[in-house]
This record gives structure tokens, C-alpha cells and sequence, in this order.
């Protein structure tokens, strides 16, 4: 863990998440390419806040299913019983799907990895409607080997055009309460991949609770949808470091941007 990958919170990134998960992805298959393939899917629970220590954190890697081109994991990132802490804490649920064939005695390994994946419920899966369109330029440091952006920056694009709409909703002076990423939910239907031109990502409101709300997200080349994804964001409280309800200036002004009452 690095200092690097905290955010202002005192927390581990969201986006760091799928660093770590990476790395676990790579060493369940050592000097394969398919620990490297391309990323199709990804979803992410955020269970419990991850602070900055000395000791590392842990993740658990597992088989859910193999397709004929296909390969579903499923991760956790935990610390263990033994930790100071006295008890098994999950800081984060992963599920990914990889456009990828395992090798003949890859196969034969995974056999022995196979377990249940976590269990899902559905998310907001409404048409755009509102919401704010962020130009998206891909940096270098964004791309693999191939010049294609990494699975990983796709987050960082969704985190950078989900706090510009946010702050465009939020009027100075008005009272609004500190969020978290809850969970994400993204699919990767076409490569992007790195050039001078923009490309764009479109942000809208798809669900708003007391506690929560769910933005989501489309990347775009023109009219091509290059990724589609849902975020939901918990209203938190710092001092109980537990999710509290949403202020009413806040809620009030997401319920005008999905079109409601408030």
C-alpha cells in the first residue's frame, strides 16, 4: 500500500481497488497471457473503508466460470483474522469477466479454483436524460503496450467526469454531505484508444434514495458507446464513519436533475 493511493477522505482510492485486484489477476497467472487480457467487465462493491497502514492487505482470487472465450474471476481484498483488528474485514468485492480462452493446462488448474461469485443485485439502467457531458483526453500513462486505455483508467475517466457534474449540481453556499463510491459497475464494449482528439463522457443521475444516489455513465467516440457504466454513492458521515441520510438541499437537488419531485 502507498500513500499515493489514498484520497482526501484518509481512504484507499476507489480506482486503486482494481490496481490491487490487477496484480493478483497477474499472479494467479504467472508469465500468461491470461492474467493480462482484456477486461470486458467489471463490478465493485466498496464494503469498508481502507486506511493507510505499514501491513499489507490481502486478496482472495477465484474461478466462477470459463466460456468458450471467456473467463469470469471473482476477488476479495481483505485483511485476515489474524490481523490486528481480530477479525476477517472485506474491504472490497470484485467481479470481472475477460475476453480470453485459458490454455489446455491452465484449464486443469482452474478446475480446482472454481467457487460461487458474489452475489449482485441489479442497478439503475435508465436512457440519458440531463446530466453533463465531460471531454475526455487520454493521456499516455492512460494506455497499455498496445496504446489502448487500461481497464483501470476507465474508472479514473468516470471518477474525473463524475466530480465536474457534481460540482456543476451544487450551488456555493448550499449545504451538501460527504459521499462515498459504494459500488461500480462497469462494461467495456469497444477498445479506446489513446489520440489528441477527445473523446466524451456523458453523466447522468439514474437513481436517487435518502441514503444514496446513482450516476450513471457512458464513454463515447461521437455516437459509438464505448463503455457504459453505473456508480452508486453513499452519503457518509466522517465523524461515525458510517452512511447517514442525504441533506435536503442535496437530495432535493438530485430529484430536479432525474426529473422528480423532491
Amino acid at each position: 500500500m502507498r500513500w499515493a493511493d489514498m484520497d482526501l477522505l484518509g481512504h484507499v482510492n476507489n480506482v486503486t481497488y482494481l490496481d490491487y485486484v490487477a496484480e493478483a489477476r497477474e499472479r494467479l497467472f504467472p508469465d500468461s497471457p491470461t492474467g493480462r487480457a482484456p477486461v470486458t467487465r467489471h463490478r465493485v462493491e466498496f464494503a469498508a473503508p481502507l486506511v493507510f497502514r505499514r501491513r499489507p492487505v490481502l486478496v482472495d482470487s477465484w474461478v466462477t466460470d470459463v466460456g468458450d472465450q471467456t473467463l469470469a474471476l471473482a476477488h476479495e481484498v481483505y485483511d485476515a483474522p489474524g490481523s490486528p483488528d481480530g477479525e476477517r474485514v472485506v474491504h472490497a468485492r470484485v467481479s470481472t469477466e475477460l475476453a480470453v480462452r485459458p490454455s489446455a493446462s491452465e484449464l486443469e488448474v482452474l478446475e480446482g479454483l472454481k467457487a460461487p461469485d458474489h452475489e449482485w443485485r441489479p442497478l439503475a439502467d435508465s436512457a440519458p436524460q440531463g446530466g453533463d457531458v465531460y471531454p475526455l483526453t487520454v493521456r499516455r500513462a492512460d494506455v497499455d503496450e498496445h496504446g489502448l486505455a487500461r481497464d483501470v483508467a476507465f474508472f479514473e475517466f468516470l471518477q474525473e467526469a463524475r466530480i465536474t457534474f457534481l460540482m456543476g449540481l451544487h450551488t456555493r453556499g448550499q449545504r451538501w454531505s460527504h459521499h462515498v463510491v459504494a459500488r461500480t459497475d462497469v462494461t467495456y464494449l469497444e477498445p479506446l484508444a489513446h489520440r489528441r482528439e477527445p473523446y466524451a463522457v456523458r453523466s447522468w443521475i439514474g437513481h436517487v434514495g435518502t441514503r444514496s444516489f446513482t450516476i450513471q455513465a457512458e464513454v463515447l467516440d461521437g455516437e459509438r458507446v464505448l463503455a457504459k457504466a453505473a456508480v452508486v454513492m453513499v452519503i457518509f458521515d466522517m465523524e461515525t464513519q458510517r452512511p447517514t441520510d442525504m441533506a435536503d438541499a442535496q437530495r432535493a437537488r438530485l430529484l430536479q436533475e432525474l426529473g422528480q419531485p423532491s
